[in-house]
């Protein structure tokens, strides 16, 4: 449930739209209220967020205007600078990008801005503060007792199906703020999961990027179970482990964690197969097949591995590591992460202590795929620390090098 004390009040129209006019500060906005013209108001999560006092420094300004929005964010470009993106041009929504600031403006859905406010996905979304001196704000769905109460609740069973990938953000909400899901809600999501692939696949691996680094995540990912609403782009073979959370991160920095839990989170929820259809990067994907392959084929316990496949692990998972540590025992995981935190570590930061140029040098051979190999033999001979620093590196690369001259 949000913070108490950021709810004072909250039902209370008038206190509560004080509050939100308060937080919002339009005196900071990079565009003045006079340029938006007369039956503009500011709806969805800026308005949500001010009432519980979560906004970020620029927060994203979700306008509705009349009409002409498209019309109009082009106009305020002109006067304002900033770029405009044609979001949506048969439902005439534009997005200006200006001084650091996201401001979408849509044209109004429906006959009346309560017409609108219907329309929408959750209640607690659907609260809208008309941007006129003293306006007060309009919750015709009842949004600010859910959030008063910490629940959500769909407006109706219709507006989530009409945009599937409602869907699933109403699990990102829960992951972010949070919120315990009305039962008749988490029903329609459940019966209506299968639409959910009608949506852009990146717009759903944005959603669950997005669901994966929110702070109350761990609550969150067995209701994606419960509601199979990832069966499409789940792993088919299944981790057949619970997925680690904040508490197997309790040895790990702040930014350890934000490194690590996001990582084996979308690895746990996504099989590689997913994640090419939701049209990861190439870097994401390689990210989790490698992760999910070592954490399949680790053995009860990873320090009795053998040097070839230790050093592997190493140089395949180096910098996400600490997702793997997640995965660890207990016992393990602190003596892990305290090694993987100095890069001088020769085992958990494979490097040789010389170049490629200084053998080039020093041995006098040529540029070549020779160099890359005694490059990575002397990685290995330092990551088990057979060979340190620079004199003892080029001596054993020069008896490496008498030893493999065939290769030359």
């Amino acid at each position: 449930m949000p913070p108490e004390a950021a709810l004072t009040d909250i039902l209370d129209p008038s206190e509560a739209a004080s509050t939100v006019w308060q937080r919002l500060n339009p005196g900071q906005w990079p565009l003045p209220l006079e340029a938006l013209p007369d039956g503009t108001a500011l709806v969805g999560g800026a308005v949500r967020d001010a009432l519980i006092d979560r906004l970020p420094s620029c927060p994203d300004l979700d306008l509705v205007v009349t009409d002409k929005a498209l019309e109009l964010s082009a106009q305020l470009s002109t006067s304002f600078g900033g770029t405009v993106v044609v979001l949506d041009e048969r439902r005439d929504i534009g997005r200006l990008v200006l001084r650091g600031w996201t401001i979408d403006i849509a044209r109004q859905d429906g006959q009346t801005l309560v017409d609108d406010l219907q329309r929408r996905d959750y209640r607690l979304n659907a609260i809208a503060l008309p941007l006129r001196p003293g306006g007060g704000l309009l919750d015709p769905t009842g949004g600010l007792r859910d959030l008063q109460s910490g629940r959500l609740v769909a407006v109706n069973e219709d507006n989530l199906k009409d945009d599937p990938l409602r869907l699933l953000r109403g699990l990102r909400l829960m992951a972010e703020i949070p919120l315990e899901l009305d039962p008749e809600t988490g029903a329609w999501i459940r019966r209506h999961r299968n639409l959910l692939g009608q949506s852009a696949p990146e717009r759903i691996l944005a959603e669950l990027q997005r669901l994966v680094r929110a702070p109350h995540a761990d609550g969150v990912l067995p209701l994606l179970d419960d509601l199979e609403l990832l069966c499409t782009w789940a792993d088919p073979a299944g981790q057949h482990r619970p997925i680690p959370g904040t508490r197997e991160s309790a040895e790990m920095t702040p930014d350890e964690r934000d490194r690590a839990l996001p990582l084996s989170r979308l690895m746990h929820l996504l099989g590689d197969s997913g994640l090419d259809q939701l049209r990861a990067s190439r870097q994401l994907r390689q990210r989790c097949r490698t992760l999910r392959r070592w954490v399949r084929n680790r053995p009860e316990d990873p320090d009795s591995m053998d040097e070839q496949d230790r050093y592997r692990l190493h140089c395949e998972l180096e910098e996400d590591l600490p997702a793997f540590i997640l995965h660890l025992p207990f016992h393990q995981r602190a003596t892990w992460i305290q090694r993987w935190r100095e890069p001088q570590d020769p085992l958990f930061h494979p490097a040789a202590d010389v170049d490629g140029l200084t053998l080039q040098r020093e041995l006098g051979i040529k540029p070549g795929p020779v160099v890359g190999h005694l490059l990575e033999h002397l990685k290995r001979e330092r990551a088990f620390q057979r060979v340190t620093g620079r004199a003892a590196s080029l001596q054993e690369a020069q008896r490496w090098h008498a030893l493999h001259s065939d290769l030359l």
